[in-house]
């Protein structure tokens, strides 16, 4: 599902927040991209005495993908590295989150052949979410 105001991205998981963030780590890292940072909210939020339902984020990339795209519109650098946010909805449901790389093309004015260059993320994220 995708919100085309915001340029969303919402796939439904058929793991837990922290197996999915898991799993799309340990691709991620199989095909060669740095890690720069887990983020589990729900972690920090309990640590501070406070509830939040399971919600953790990956942030990942490739500075050979990433930095034509920074060299040609400096912005996108407030979309990359790429984001997934992994989180858990009322009912128990388990949705991985992440900014549609055809959705950056037009917010930053970037050609589909550039933004192809982190399109490839979209197929590490549903892989990561897949049964």
């Amino acid at each position: 599902m995708t919100d085309p105001s915001t340029g969303v991205l919402d796939l439904r998981s058929h793991h837990s927040v922290a197996e999915t963030i898991d799993r799309l780590e340990a691709r991620a890292k199989a095909r060669g991209l740095l890690v720069f940072a887990r983020i589990d909210f729900s972690g920090d939020a309990q640590r501070a005495g406070l509830t939040l339902r399971p919600l953790q984020q990956l942030v990942f990339g490739d500075p050979k993908g990433g930095t034509p795209l920074l060299a040609a519109a400096p912005r996108i650098g407030l979309d990359l590295p790429v984001k997934a946010l992994a989180w858990e909805d009322d009912a128990g449901a388990v949705w991985v989150s992440f900014n549609d790389p055809a959705y950056l093309a037009t917010r930053h004015g970037l050609s589909a052949e550039l933004v192809g260059r982190i399109a490839g993320t979209r197929a590490l994220i549903e892989a990561a979410a897949a049964e």
